[in-house]
């Protein structure tokens, strides 16, 4: 049966119409687009210059300076040195970071399997730094230790200011400088040069010397506030544990102020025959007569400070040695 010639003509209009309208929409389709490029930002460190992704997608920390600023600042771990972190650090809590251990026995395999775009290292760690950049040769190393022969504060300071650019935290950054600045401030205007100062920290029961700029901790403090040292040891030391001093050199040399780190504090729980700096200083016969002791004129830092020496931890200090200075 042939179809009518009017209905072919209508049905080819129809296809004709259809056909231009599908062309129509070809035409009109949005053009694919590449994903954005991933941010960076090119920051300086103890060994150079280095071009740095602001969103890494796996992080390693291994500096203990850094802990308590990632922490605050939420930042994700893959992998850190947990086993050197105090309890007051949220990271202690969180299962998913893979633990590195302590840097006298680190397991730098486990640096691998975090597959890390950035590593945040130094001070225990440092020693390790070859040995990482082997393993993972595509990881950024980034190392903000304070450099010898700079002011320790502004290193402290420099340190902050370089993670809050790499973390897209600047304003968090400042604000840990401005604090510590104005703990600085308030521990300078209330502190009288003609009182003499001495450093000590306690370990095992001893008292340790720590000595002026060069002395673990606290040394550098007297370059900071520009404090009045009570006694200058020929030959001082960096020791973690201090230089051995009698209690008879800190009498003779009669402090106003001794300024106390407690090295075994943030390992108290482990250890059953802890003796409390407290006691050692202040139950101490030979030092009964000492200004310090008399006036309690004793500032001590931190509980976790052997293990936390970052900015919070001398801003908190620095607070404390004001709020001391000022009654």
């Amino acid at each position: 049966m042939s179809v009518p010639r009017t209905l072919s003509a209508v049905g080819l209009g129809l296809v004709g119409i259809l056909a231009l309208a599908g062309c129509g929409g070809q035409a009109a389709a949005e053009p694919e687009t590449e994903a954005p490029a991933a941010k960076t930002v090119t920051v300086e460190d103890n060994n150079g210059t280095h071009e740095i992704s602001t969103s890494p997608a796996s992080v390693v920390a291994t500096d203990n300076r850094t802990f308590q600023t990632l922490s605050d600042w939420g930042i994700e771990l893959t992998a850190a040195a947990v086993s050197l972190m105090p309890e007051t650090v949220g990271y202690v809590k969180d299962e998913g970071i893979i633990d590195l251990g302590t840097h006298n026995e680190p397991d730098l395999e486990s640096v691998v399997a975090a597959d890390p775009d950035l590593i945040i290292n130094g001070q225990r760690f440092a020693q390790h730094h070859d040995a990482m950049a082997q393993l993972v040769p595509d990881a950024t190393i980034l190392e903000l230790d304070p450099r010898e022969g700079e002011p320790f504060d502004a290193e402290l300071k420099r340190q902050v200011t370089v993670l809050g650019e790499v973390f897209g935290k600047q304003d968090e950054a400042k604000k840990l400088v401005d604090d510590f600045d104005a703990a600085v401030e308030r521990a300078k205007a209330a502190y009288d040069d003609a009182e003499t100062v001495m450093a000590v920290t306690t370990s095992g029961g001893e008292i340790g010397y720590i000595a002026p700029t060069v002395g673990r901790t606290l040394g550098p403090i007297f370059d900071i506030l520009g404090l009045t040292p009570a006694l200058e040891v020929p030959e001082a030391t960096d020791d973690h544990q201090g230089d051995d001093i009698s209690v008879e050199a800190i009498a003779d040399s009669n402090p106003s102020w001794i300024l106390v780190m407690d090295r075994d504090a943030v390992f108290a729980d482990e250890t059953p025959d802890y003796v409390q700096a407290a006691e050692i200083l202040e139950g101490s016969e030979a030092l009964a007569s000492v200004t310090a002791v008399k006036e309690a004129q004793i500032v001590y830092m931190p509980t976790d400070t052997y293990l936390n020496e970052g900015i919070q931890t001398y801003t908190t200090f620095l607070n404390e040695f004001a709020d001391a200075l000022e009654k």
